[in-house]
């Protein structure tokens, strides 16, 4: 109270004489670092002393750079003054940052004064990071502004109003290397728009208008995003150069086929997701050839064009297209293959290759060679029209980790118990009628299954034998009945289970004891009893919500006393008679 009251007059004076208050104090300070983030400023702030190296003033109401500002910071290597009102930034004010590597002005509205601005920036000889996203720039003047930046290595022009890359915009900047263009109007690139870029890395394309690529020959680039643009079109050039790309977005457009990529590449991560492939024939234009049928598969000899040249792909997403097969020969090449994913696709049926050499699907012919395994750890398959699932699927994915099979029409087999010890080829199994359910048991690298919203009613005894589960997801799956045996097999390896929102009662859940289980979902049930197996599991974390429990059973309770770390049990009609177990 005291310090407000000393400071009151000379507030008050300040105000009188039509004085503004110093925003420069509100600056958090060291010897070579300042920021002013969001204090205010409307203008540069000059008191600040000499040798700083470092300075932020973003978020603030500055509308000029003139050189009376700059007098004392020629040791100046970081200037932030993005989000302000910028519009003018003069060339005797950058001639006094001669040290000055780094300028971000994104946020700003320098496409007023640009050709004044633009004959300025010329004396920023050696800035090798700039930032003018979400200036309003056009394509001319974006170009104008960085006509002559010699020594430029990071580039942003994001968030403008750019329609098109015309040839030689790039001339000035040779040594770039990382250039965001995304979040722009562009629909053309004219050839030779890159040509001068000879170190060019990485390069963001998104969010544009882009309808075609054609001739795509930027061998050294290793990052390349065209994601959210309406490409139909993606054709490479052939060259004598190895191609470097190493990653390779071309997520949200409007695709048919599969790009036709370089022979001679090192690509690893390809994005296809959400798109309208339905063909994995590069350069399928007919209608009747979108879909990847037998005879095609067959014709490839094991190794189609399009995955001749994926041999280094470790990340292949192909989520939310056309595909209504799981065409395992396009893969076979793919021996780096490590996460797949065919979520959101049309998927009905797996095919592959006989050993006979006729493509067939559900095919119940001896396992695959050995060379015809796929190496995928992560396969997901969400959200298709999956019936069933072979034995001879999981034996050609011996690597395999991680599946996801929600939203699905899977129904597990039953294996004959825990004495059983049948290998992947053969051992007697019990079937659904008609065979088509899927053999879940003995797959002994899978650690986590997802079978949500599979309208799964009854898991069959030791349905999941001899595969040493960590997680197990059965949520959403109306009326599910869980048997004592159906999770045999189990009770040493399980630690994470969802049964969530499957409207089961206490006769439909009665789980063994699954002695390793830290993670249990049961929310969204019709319990009102906790199945007494549970009670010998060291429980960390127990979700009940949404039950008909009426209290928590001291057995479980005692059991779980020095195991358990959060419990969610809101949702149910507690007795209020009945709260001991809170103690």
């Amino acid at each position: 109270g005291c310090l407000l009251l000393w400071l009151l007059p000379s507030v008050l004076r300040a105000q009188s004489s039509g004085e503004a208050r110093p925003r420069a104090t509100l600056c958090h300070q060291s010897p070579m670092k300042v920021s002013c983030k969001g204090v205010g400023l409307h203008k540069f702030p000059k008191e600040l002393g000499h040798g700083v190296k470092y300075l932020e003033l973003s978020n603030n109401f500055i509308q000029n750079l003139s050189g009376s500002h700059m007098l004392g910071f020629g040791q100046l290597e970081y200037l932030d003054v993005c989000f302000n009102q910028l519009e003018a930034v003069s060339a005797t004010a950058l001639a006094q940052l001669p040290q000055l590597h780094s300028l971000l002005l994104g946020s700003n509205r320098l496409d007023h004064n640009y050709v004044a601005n633009g004959q300025a920036f010329r004396l920023l000889r050696n800035i090798e990071v700039l930032d003018l996203s979400a200036n309003n720039l056009e394509s001319h003047m974006a170009g104008w502004y960085i006509s002559n930046l010699t020594k430029l290595r990071m580039l942003d022009l994001s968030g403008n109003k750019m329609t098109r890359l015309p040839a030689g915009i790039f001339w000035g900047t040779r040594q770039l290397r990382k250039l965001d263009l995304s979040n722009n109007y562009i629909m053309e690139i004219e050839e030779g728009a890159f040509e001068a870029l000879e170190e060019l890395e990485v390069v963001n394309l998104a969010l544009n208008s882009l309808h075609c690529i054609s001739g795509f020959s930027l061998t050294q680039l290793r990052v390349l995003n065209l994601s959210h643009n309406a490409l139909e079109l993606f054709v490479s050039e052939e060259g004598a150069e190895p191609y470097l790309l190493q990653v390779l977005d071309l997520s949200h457009n409007r695709l048919l086929y599969f790009p036709e990529l370089p022979k001679a590449h090192y690509l690893t991560h390809l994005n296809l997701s959400n798109n309208l492939i339905a063909s994995l024939l590069p350069g399928s234009h007919n209608l009747g050839e979108f879909v990847l049928r037998f005879k095609e598969m067959a014709s490839f000899n094991g190794t189609s064009p399009a995955a001749a040249s994926l041999t280094h792909v470790a990340d292949l997403d192909l989520s939310n297209n056309r595909l209504q097969l799981f065409p395992f020969t396009f893969f076979h090449s793919l021996g780096s293959l490590r996460s797949l994913s065919l979520a959101m696709n049309c998927l009905q049926e797996v095919a592959r290759e006989s050993l006979a050499g006729s493509t067939e699907p559900n095919d119940r012919s001896p396992a695959l060679p050995e060379h015809a395994a796929l190496s995928v750890h992560s396969l997901d398959l969400h959200s298709n029209a999956i019936r069933v699932l072979p034995r001879w699927f999981f034996d050609s994915l011996p690597q395999l980790e991680t599946i996801d099979l929600g939203s699905n029409s899977l129904q597990p087999c039953e294996s004959q118990g825990s004495d059983w010890g049948g290998n992947s080829g053969s051992g007697s199994h019990v079937a659904a009628p008609g065979g088509n359910c899927t053999p879940f048991y003995n797959v002994p690298r899978l650690k986590h299954l997802n079978l949500h919203k599979n309208n799964i009613t009854r898991l069959r005894p030791y349905a999941f034998n001899q595969t040493l589960l960590l997680s197990l997801d059965l949520s959403g799956n109306k009326d599910l009945f869980v048997p004592k045996e159906a999770l045999g097999g189990l009770e040493f390896s399980l630690q994470k289970l969802s049964l969530r929102d499957n409207q089961m009662d206490n006769s439909k859940a009665e789980l063994p004891c699954l002695g390793t289980l830290k993670v249990l979902d049961l929310s969204g049930n019709n319990l009102s009893l906790l199945p007494t197996g549970l009670f010998c599991s060291p429980l960390e974390s127990l979700d009940v919500r949404h039950n008909n429990l009426l209290t928590l059973e001291k057995p479980a309770l005692t059991s779980w006393s020095r195991s358990l770390k959060d419990v969610a049990v809101a949702g149910n009609p507690f007795s209020c008679c009945s709260l001991a177990w809170l103690d």
